[in-house]
């Protein structure tokens, strides 16, 4: 009987132990630094409140003013059973920021900073075919072409003029990849059509598509559209731009998205319905300034962002368009929330519950991406990508990271 009572007092302390291991993790696991609007109401932190029970107790000092910041700071100390500190936290209060959602549909181009070497050709010569000389002068795929004899090129029409401009003398072509700098000497090979010179490269300058506008600000005429970075389809590397533009588009076809195969918006947009100058390129979207009024939606005037620890797991909406430029607003559910410190394009995941956006679109298809997601009349974040074996599924991005990247400060 005695060794019965010690087992269960053993499984007992056991239980005891890994709940307060259990405890003590995911209170280590919050972040350091939270940031709630003046107007929050509600703290999410994976669900947990933040409030004192048997294991923790919280204490807290007085609201203090940041003059720099305009913002009110709470130091926050959590200490085990009252006594062991285990986490020290900071709360901002910041004032409430507002912006416009999109949900339209845009064209996209960009021009790029130098020129992407995608792949490489062997040459055909008086003498037969002859291997890739950039190839087996050490250029790579992913190198950008920055300068040649120390003229700097951006256009692949500037290239193949300095390369029959030489014929076969040797170029200096500088290449820059991961931010390394290196020269490399080619020489050009005379093709089968005498008078044509070659360095058997396939490269890259530009390109274009259609994508989602997430949000502007008109007081500051900043815009964000996408949630992810525009990607050379060929290396996946993002691509550094020189200038670009974004239009008024429509949309004309969609592509319903099955498991296994991504669906796609199909857009057209006019080179003279300009309405944006695209200034950067980044992991979590394209950002520039709004020149000219963007194609009506639903809504005309700003409302608030909503800051990741306002957020739940729960219903919301998104705004997004799928036959010409109208945005309509659509049903989904955040499953997901993940806590995050820096920006990633990955913040939730998300699933359309909406019937008809399900029955035309099968759920998330490309150029969906930057579709405003909008929980309790604030703007949560965007669409950024679809799970390609269950489309009706995806993730989302925090607002606030697409405004960080913006230069917006709030």
């Amino acid at each position: 009987m005695k060794s019965k009572y010690l087992s269960i007092l053993t499984s007992f302390s056991i239980v005891i132990a890994l709940t307060f291991f259990a405890a003590t993790i995911n209170v280590i696991s919050l972040p350091d630094d939270i940031k709630i609007s003046g107007s929050s109401t509600q703290i999410n932190l994976r669900n947990n409140s933040l409030k004192n029970n048997l294991i923790y107790k919280i204490d807290s000092n007085s609201s203090e003013k940041n003059s720099k910041f305009k913002k009110d700071t709470l130091n926050i100390s959590i200490k085990l059973f009252g006594i062991i500190p285990v986490k020290k936290m900071t709360l901002s209060i910041v004032p409430e920021f507002k912006v416009i959602p999109g949900g339209q549909p845009i064209g996209v181009k960009i021009n790029m900073d130098g020129i992407l070497v995608v792949g490489f050709s062997d040459i055909d010569t008086q003498n037969g075919w002859k291997q890739s000389p950039a190839l087996t002068s050490g250029i790579n795929i992913g190198d950008r072409i920055i300068e040649i004899n120390g003229v700097k090129v951006n256009r692949c029409s500037e290239l193949s003029s300095i390369i029959n401009n030489n014929k076969d003398s040797v170029l200096k072509i500088k290449v820059i990849n991961s931010e390394k700098t290196r020269i490399v000497d080619v020489k050009p090979v005379e093709t089968k059509n005498k008078n044509e010179y070659k360095i058997g490269l396939w490269v890259r300058d530009s390109t274009a598509g259609v994508g989602t506008l997430t949000f502007y600000d008109d007081k500051n005429n900043i815009f964000g559209a996408l949630g992810h970075p525009i990607s050379d389809v060929d290396t996946m590397l993002i691509l550094p731009i020189s200038s670009g533009k974004i239009y008024n588009a429509k949309i004309v076809s969609v592509e319903q998205g099955v498991r296994g195969r991504p669906g796609e918006l199909r857009g057209t947009f006019s080179m003279e319905d300009e309405i944006g100058d695209i200034e950067k390129n980044t992991s979590t979207g394209i950002y520039g300034k709004i020149n000219s009024r963007v194609s009506k939606n639903i809504y005309n005037y700003a409302i608030p962002i909503a800051l990741q620890n306002e957020i739940k797991e729960g219903p919301a909406k998104i705004l997004t368009s799928i036959d010409g430029n109208e945005v309509k607003e659509y049903s989904i559910y955040i499953e997901k929330l993940t806590q995050q410190s820096k920006p990633n394009s990955k913040s939730m995941i998300i699933r359309v519950t909406d019937s008809e956006l399900l029955r035309k679109t099968g759920g998330i298809v490309q150029g969906m991406s930057g579709s405003p997601i909008i929980q309790d009349g604030k703007l949560a974040g965007a669409v950024t990508h679809v799970f390609v074996n269950k489309p009706d599924m995806g993730y989302g991005i925090y607002i606030e990271w697409m405004l960080k990247e913006a230069g917006i400060n709030f």
